[in-house]
């Protein structure tokens, strides 16, 4: 007589139509492919700005040269990047030919399509990223320190908006690797991924700027001194100004597009 388990439901067997798909394990160029395509999207690397050598980006991601050149084949079957040749050329970006109305409708609709999603992911930014900047404090090494001081002087140095948008990515993707925590630093730079384009559409003022800059010094001088309720405190101030700006922006977008 067969035992039956314990609770007293039927054993299931892998004839019971059980299935599990196979796992896909990224080949090395596929790899290189994902961490420049996710660098583009977090827009540490501007359209129109040349991706670093084959020879560098080989010593970069620890890989032979022929790996990157299909990783770059990827990439220009996609339209992300362009390879030109001559004295002034690289591998580049691309930069979108349309005009800036052209653009700004694109990215006008996919706003209103993800409106939910948008809202839902500041959602998660409020409760993620003051616990973050708390870890922060705590982890943060003399690296980091010099990562966050990097983008802060970007951000003061910027001639462009891009470039300015590129180097606030780059303090926040900063403090969620100052955790240390792979999982959490993760989470930060796909938070920026889904929200970069809300966020480019607040206001270009000296004034704006100069708040985000007043905020940013004051996490990043809480998690210097180690003072994680401060640093948790400043980023929920920094994360609460700018939530209410992008759903302003979302509403108002909801209005004109009725």
């Amino acid at each position: 007589m067969t035992p039956s388990p314990r609770d007293g439901t039927a054993r299931r067997g892998a004839s019971d139509g059980v299935q599990f798909d196979p796992i896909q394990q990224l080949r090395a160029h596929e790899y290189v492919a994902e961490q420049i395509r996710r660098h583009i999207a977090l827009r540490l690397i501007s359209h129109g700005e040349s991706l670093p050598p084959e020879r560098e980006l080989a010593t970069m991601f620890g890989v032979g040269r022929p790996t990157v050149r299909l990783a770059l084949r990827l990439l220009e079957a996609e339209g992300l990047i362009e390879a030109r040749r001559g004295r002034t050329g690289g591998t580049f970006v691309l930069q979108r030919t349309d005009d800036g109305r052209g653009v700004a409708g694109e990215m006008v609709t996919r706003l209103l399509l993800r409106r939910d999603q948008i809202e839902e992911l500041l959602d998660y930014r409020q409760t993620l990223e003051p616990a973050v900047a708390r870890l922060a404090a705590r982890t943060r090494t003399a690296e980091d320190i010099q990562a966050m001081q990097a983008a802060q002087s970007g951000m003061l140095a910027a001639e462009s908006e891009p470039e300015y948008m590129r180097y606030d990515t780059e303090f926040h993707v900063a403090v969620g690797r100052a955790t240390h925590n792979r999982y959490l630093a993760e989470d930060i730079e796909q938070i920026r991924v889904e929200i970069n384009d809300a966020l480019s559409l607040l206001p270009e003022t000296e004034a704006w700027h100069r708040r985000l800059e007043r905020e940013h010094g004051g996490i990043f001088a809480a998690i210097e001194a180690g003072e994680g309720d401060a640093a948790a405190a400043a980023t929920e101030l920094h994360i609460s100004a700018s939530d209410r700006g992008v759903r302003a922006v979302l509403a108002s977008l909801h209005r004109r597009g009725r």
